[in-house]
């Protein structure tokens, strides 16, 4: 019974793969930016490059594998001077992120996704909604997630006392790519 199972298993696992198509994502057509909020204002920074493997079932649009890589170097807010500061922020030298997917599961209508997010060498676990769509070999997959920086150990940004971004921060992704 035992051997029938694993026979059975491994029959699944090489029929399951060929299910999956893998994106390549646009990045001209795609985006990744973080939305925060300051004493007196707002700005957004934009991910200006990035790694990314993603596949999926085609049928239903689901992931079944996330990997994103950055550099924070690569996130511009328009502002040089805060870029630079919140390089110093996170440590200074070339600080890094990553989000790897975990699961994904409908609720109400609505797909959600789960992965872990690592910020600072702190690995969170992260939940959003997102919508996929596909119309020939593109697929476009939009999203929102929401976090809390202190979360990650980094302390609340102050500048001069009186300047204070908050830790709540808007992660938002566009990413548009073709299956192969």
């Amino acid at each position: 019974m035992k051997s029938y199972f694993l026979a059975l298993a491994s029959s699944l696992a090489f029929v399951f793969p060929a299910l999956a198509d893998n994106l390549k994502v646009d990045k001209e057509r795609s985006r990744i930016q973080v939305d925060a909020k300051a004493t007196g204002h707002e700005f957004t920074g934009t991910l200006g490059d990035y790694k990314a493997t993603i596949s999926g079932t085609s049928d239903k649009l689901l992931p079944t594998a996330v990997e994103l890589t950055w550099k924070f170097a690569d996130l511009k807010t328009g502002d040089e001077k805060r870029d630079a500061e919140m390089i110093k922020w996170l440590g200074g030298g070339g600080p890094e992120g990553s989000f790897k997917f975990i699961k994904t599961w409908s609720d109400g209508g609505k797909d959600f996704a789960q992965g872990t997010l690592k910020i600072h060498g702190v690995s969170k676990t992260l939940a959003f909604p997102f919508i996929a769509k596909k119309e020939g070999k593109w697929v476009t997959i939009d999203g929102t997630a929401q976090l809390d920086y202190q979360n990650f150990g980094l302390p609340i940004i102050r500048n001069m006392a009186v300047m204070k971004v908050e830790p709540a921060l808007q992660v938002r992704f566009h990413l548009v790519g073709q299956t192969d």
